[in-house]
């Protein structure tokens, strides 16, 4: 009844922990009846309450360290849901332990604890009175799949008994995506690809109105005839998909190379200085020379001073910094083609905070729905749901960070036109000014 591994992770798997079944009965009959306070991120959701602590000197026997008499105990109701995958490290966690207390429990139950490497690793069946221990570590990444059953309940107890942590190697950086200035494309290509009603100067007034009041507007139908082109092209097996993730984030992302034709060409139309100009023109922000801006007048200033310098000469180092801010000036994008099926996700993620900067993000969404919050806080700004054809904008300040929430088991049922679960595509954009 004792397992013990190191693979992909030290951890312990102890079943019949407790000897007595009548003592497991009462406690799970004691946790049902408490009052359960519902928490939502884009970690978990699941309902939980505070309990007391037990057991810690036999822990310490086990793992050879000291730990605190500080221990956290929660209860946790998991009811069609998922915990996404991450490593437990807050300051002084040592271990981490999950009594399970459920019924009768198979793997199409869902709800199993998934160990990661580079992918999943080994996957543990919850079973009823079996302990499960793990060393917290920068490695020790787990998740709880999502929840199938309707009809069971996945109760447990788990929590964290404190120590000295593990030391952690620097943090990884993610690179950030290359971002690229506009390409040379005219208007004649927004005439090709986009509703006429959107390139109507007038309307294009009202929706700006609206962005500036609420910063997001979401555009539907916003590309003619060939987004059904695109849609169709998106399912050719030319294009190659590269996984992102795990951790922070699990969805696939296209290569630009052996793009279809009308694929290509719609990333060009999202990449292109017409384009640049008409979001100008929706949003009101500076993301093209010819959109005017609230400092013209102090640039008007700046230029009949910088007239009466070049008269008096300036110097090769004024030159250069001028060039070198202009150049920083220099509105410009960065952006993916996604691919989201079953069990892709984003989190966030401590990089994307330290790399915060103001944006406009762009989406047309098949699946999964967008969520913005403000920088280490749980409240939710601000929920995008995705829509077929639909134009998404949001303008995104220093302190407001997105995720994409959690796909789940629904969109991999058989959709009304196919007997294969469904799969979402969308082009994801940040402009910058």
């Amino acid at each position: 009844d004792l397992e013990l591994a190191c693979h992909p992770f030290p951890h312990c798997i102890i079943r019949n922990f407790i000897g007595e079944d009548g003592f497991i009965d009462d406690l799970q009959k004691e946790l049902l009846g408490l009052n359960f306070n519902e928490k939502s991120n884009d970690l978990y959701k699941f309902k939980q309450s505070v309990l007391f602590q037990q057991f810690r000197p036999w822990l310490e026997g086990m793992i050879g360290a000291e730990l605190e008499s500080t221990v956290d105990i929660s209860c946790a109701k998991y009811e069609y849901t998922v915990l996404l995958c991450h490593d437990d490290e807050l300051e002084g966690r040592r271990v981490a332990f999950i009594l399970y207390l459920v019924p009768q429990w198979d793997s199409s139950d869902g709800g199993t604890l998934d160990l990661y490497k580079t992918d999943i690793s080994k996957t543990i069946v919850p079973t009823r009175n079996t302990l499960v221990i793990f060393e917290v570590s920068p490695v020790s990444f787990h998740q709880v799949s999502e929840v199938l059953s309707k009809e069971k309940c996945r109760l447990s107890l788990g929590g964290w008994f404190h120590g000295q942590s593990l030391e952690r190697p620097p943090r990884y950086i993610e690179p950030p995506v290359t971002r690229n200035p506009h390409i040379p494309r005219d208007e004649t290509l927004l005439m090709e690809w986009v509703n006429p009603v959107y390139l109507d100067i007038s309307y294009q007034e009202h929706i700006q109105g609206e962005f500036e009041d609420s910063s997001e507007i979401q555009l539907k139908d916003f590309l003619k005839d060939k987004f059904r082109q695109v849609n169709e092209a998106l399912q050719l097996s030319q294009i190659q998909w590269t996984k992102k993730g795990p951790a922070n984030k699990c969805y696939d992302v296209a290569s630009l190379e052996n793009l279809p034709e009308c694929i290509y060409g719609c990333w060009e139309l999202l990449h292109s200085e017409a384009f640049f100009l008409l979001l100008s023109n929706f949003t009101g922000l500076r993301l093209h020379y010819l959109c005017p801006s609230d400092d013209d007048d102090d640039e008007e200033q700046k230029t009949k001073e910088n007239v009466k310098q070049d008269e008096e000469g300036t110097s090769a180092e004024e030159t250069t910094s001028n060039n070198n801010r202009s150049a920083e000036s220099t509105p410009k994008c960065s952006g993916e083609l996604r691919r989201w099926t079953h069990g892709s996700y984003t989190l966030l993620h401590d990089g994307e905070a330290a790399r915060a900067e103001y944006a406009l993000d762009w989406d047309t969404d098949f699946g999964g729905f967008t969520c913005y919050v403000a920088n280490e806080e749980d409240e939710e700004l601000l929920t995008v749901y995705p829509e077929d054809n639909s134009l998404a904008l949001v303008y995104r300040d220093k302190e407001t960070l997105k995720f994409v929430k959690h796909i789940n088991h629904k969109s991999s049922q058989p959709s009304t036109d196919s007997s294969r679960g469904r799969t979402f595509y969308d082009f994801s954009i940040v402009y910058y000014e």
